[in-house]
């Protein structure tokens, strides 16, 4: 679909020849079914700024999502708020290899994320230890989003929120029997159906569920290749009291989706931000394999420069290399090995389910008791030329496998306690039970791949490593909430023990052990003070450490044998930790609502791991304790309610994040990143959108702008700052209790070309590197929704 065919979809919503009154149609433009109301379920506004809170915390509710295209990941809906910064390489914020999260400069695996309490990991592409929330639920499902810019609360089920937390909360069962149904089509053949079917209260003040399936099938923008889901959500609640109900979820996603090429600003200048892999083109693969056998100086296996050319990990070796050998068109004599691959995927399968009891939040007793588990299998392939198949064909696929089996219980309860104000104890407990493989698997055929990356690799030819990981984790916390008229003050602390095991199934190159991270106290207090009906301050201070993860592709046991004994030995390997003070007020009168912050944070024990060679190759991380990080910032959110159901809204944030330490060199110069801005930190965020809710139409246009950000610990390489526009616009109507809705997205509405996220392969201490991902170009998408 191009330009001009959605500015043509916004006439014909314009001039739809629907009428109805103002009273038979719902005020926001969502058409999620009439839910029952969760607890704090937010007001019309465009955000909830954390009224009555001691930390900065803000919240979106499902109109934040529905007004993107369908489809689109809870988290780019975040991304208007001050302080975070996302990326991702396609218009739905969904493709996994390339979206990144991170908050005043703590990446995505220094965040917390939990769904309905649920801890979801670290974030990771790997999964080690849980999954991304657009595999966990549907978006249309998600009725509200918490974020905490600080370290979050201390009751989430987290060890590694050093820079805060994102909660998700799935809608419940609506009370009356209602049925969903979306359909989506746009660019790049992009097909998306959603249903959702409620059963209402069943009997006399009985259960009631629902359950919804969604379907997504997409080109890539660029290249060849399809990114597709199919996704199941379910959810009953039953009323046991008043105050107490049964609360169960099941979800369920199979996600496959074939990727882009990673670049290098090298490989921009030449080719252009189009390149890609050469899925429609294997024949040309195979050429660049068979030229780069006979020029390359590289061991297949390692990466490693050798006198006497590459070897394969069979010991096979090439002819000697031809006099003038050149890539082909359009590489040619600069072209390297590593400008396009054949193809490469991420494939994912995922069961989440739990089962608990949960009281209303005001109740005189108050608390949760949910158990959950989770299991998940995935493989992350990619089509190398640096390890041959045994046919003879110079390419195999390699994988990355995942297997994980994660059981846990978590918990809470509170009371008021009078004079001791209202106090909650809490736990969580989990298993962690995880197999992590690489492995090759053969090609047959030089002519026509013999393999998908669509599909689940089997029958290996050779297994490099293959390790067994368990991670227990346990989690206490107690908080106590004091009030003295106008005075709200939280004091608190939580604390953990992570104990992390590996052992290898195969032996290999990747290190082995048990090490914990352990620290039964780490304190939060916070004071908030109501200076008017409309007007409060709040300051706060937290303490939070990361424990570590158990994998040979992060944390300690991603180096060698060698490397993870020194740590160990030199007591250098300590858990990474931040303390957080912010301090703000926040502002609710008439028509306007917003805040402003200032922070500043402590992150100490910086754990870096450095990796040589192309992603491709796979060589294990260098891991080394780095020293500390300062960071401090102000943020400022506002909104303006409009005449004629218009609206405003604007955010800003400043963050200046340094490291503070130079890296050590056993032996040499220490390498000079002392003073120098964290990677994938901009110093500027800013966020606006004009919105526009009617009777009958509705709108929305929003600019995100993010400034200069590096690649390199030394700051030698950069990509430049860049503004995406996206728009929506559309119509809707309620017919005899019939609800009907035609909505217009634009992605990148002015098709800006930009590099979308940095540190897909990691980072670098200096110079190029091939870890950066193209945005996507402008996309148009239509949706139609009915429900009754």
């Amino acid at each position: 679909m191009n330009r001009s065919a959605f500015f043509l979809l916004a006439g014909v919503a314009l001039s739809w020849p629907l009428a109805a009154s103002a009273s038979d149609v719902p005020a926001a433009p969502a058409l999620a079914p009439d839910a029952t109301p969760v607890a704090d379920e937010p007001s019309g506004d465009i955000i909830v700024v954390g009224k009555g809170q001691t930390r900065q915390v803000q919240e979106l509710n499902q109109a934040d999502i529905a007004i993107l295209a369908p489809g689109t990941s809870p988290l780019k809906a975040i991304a208007k708020l001050p302080g975070v910064n996302f990326q991702s390489a396609d218009a739905f914020g969904a493709y996994e290899w390339s979206q990144r999260v991170s908050i005043r400069g703590f990446n995505q695996n220094q965040i917390g994320f939990t769904l309905d309490g649920i801890p979801l990991g670290d974030g990771s592409y790997g999964n080690t230890n849980g999954l991304h929330v657009s595999r966990a639920i549907s978006s249309e499902n998600v009725a509200q989003t918490i974020v905490s810019q600080g370290a979050g609360a201390i009751g989430t089920q987290a060890t590694n929120n050093l820079g805060g937390t994102i909660e998700f909360r799935s809608s419940d069962p609506t009370s009356k029997f209602g049925v969903q149904a979306n359909g989506t089509y746009g660019s790049n053949d992009t097909y998306r159906t959603f249903f959702r079917l409620d059963t209402g209260v069943l009997g006399d003040n009985g259960p009631s569920a629902y359950v919804s399936y969604g379907y997504l099938t997409t080109d890539k923008w660029k290249g060849f290749g399809k990114q597709k889901q199919n996704q199941v959500n379910a959810k009953f609640t039953a009323p046991v009291s008043p105050d107490v109900r049964l609360v169960g979820t099941f979800n369920f996603s199979d996600r496959r989706e074939q990727d882009y090429q990673d670049l290098s600003l090298n490989q921009i200048s030449r080719l252009g931000l189009n390149l890609d892999n050469i899925a429609n083109n294997f024949p040309l693969a195979i050429r660049i394999a068979d030229v780069a056998n006979n020029i390359d100086t590289r061991n297949n296996t390692t990466g490693a420069l050798g006198a006497d050319g590459f070897s394969d990990v069979t010991g096979n070796r090439p002819t000697n290399p031809a006099a003038g050998t050149v890539y082909p068109a359009p590489y040619g004599a600069t072209g390297t090995v590593d400008d396009s691959y054949f193809d490469a995927s991420g494939l994912r399968q995922d069961y989440l389910a739990s089962f608990g009891v949960e009281t209303r939040k005001g109740a005189a007793i108050h608390g949760e008791l949910k158990a959950y588990y989770h299991s998940n299998h995935g493989q992350g392939t990619w089509f190398t030329p640096y390890v041959p198949s045994p046919s003879g064909v110079p390419i195999s696929v390699r994988t990355t496998e995942y297997d994980i089996r994660r059981k846990g219980v978590f918990g809470s309860i509170g009371t008021n306690l009078g004079m001791f104000g209202d106090v909650t104890v809490g736990g969580w407990y989990e298993r962690n039970d995880f197999r992590q493989a690489r492995r090759f698997y053969a090609l047959d055929s030089r002519t026509v791949p013999t393999r998908s990356a669509l599909q689940l690799q089997e029958n290996p030819f050779f297994t490099q490593r293959y390790g067994a990981y368990t991670t227990d984790t346990l989690q206490y916390y107690v908080q106590d909430k004091l009030s003295f008229g106008a005075l709200t003050v939280d004091l608190g602390w939580k604390g953990f023990q992570v104990k992390n095991k590996a052992s290898q199934i195969v032996v290999s190159d990747t290190a082995v052990g048990a090490i914990d991270a352990t620290d039964w106290f780490q304190p939060h207090a916070g004071v908030s003070y109501k200076l008017s009906n409309s007007a409060e301050l709040f300051a706060d201070f937290t303490e939070s450490k990361r424990a570590f993860v158990s994998a040979w592709t992060n944390g300690p046991f991603s180096t060698g044998q060698n490397g993870f004994n020194a740590l160990i030995s030199t007591n250098k390997l300590k858990p990474e930790q931040s303390d957080t003070f912010e301090g703000g007020a926040r502002f609710k009168s008439g028509r306007f609502n917003g805040s402003l912050v200032g922070y500043y944070v402590d992150f100490s024990n910086r754990i870096l791991g450095t990796t040589v060679g192309a992603g491709i190759v796979g060589n294990l991380a260098t891991l080394a304790n780095v020293g500390s990080v300062r960071s401090y910032g102000i943020e400022a959110a506002g909104e303006v309610k409009l005449p004629y159901g218009f609206g405003i809204f604007a955010s800003y944030a400043y963050n200046d994040s340094t490291y503070r330490d130079n890296v050590p060199v056993a032996g040499g110069t220490p390498i000079a990143i002392k003073g120098k801005t964290t990677v994938d930190t901009p110093k500027h965020l800013a966020k606006g959108e004009l919105t526009y809710s009617g009777s009958v139409f509705f709108g929305r246009i929003g600019a995100d702008y993010m400034s200069r950000r590096y690649f390199t610990y030394t700051n030698d390489q950069s990509v430049a700052g860049r503004v995406i526009v996206d728009a929506t616009i559309g119509a809707h109507v309620t017919i005899a209790d019939r609800k009907f809705e035609i909505q217009g997205n634009a992605t990148n509405l002015f098709d800006k070309k930009y590099v979308a996220t940095i540190g897909s392969n990691g980072f670098g201490y200096a110079g190029d590197n091939q870890t950066l991902l193209a945005g996507a170009p402008a996309q148009f998408f239509v949706t139609l929704k009915a429900g009754f």
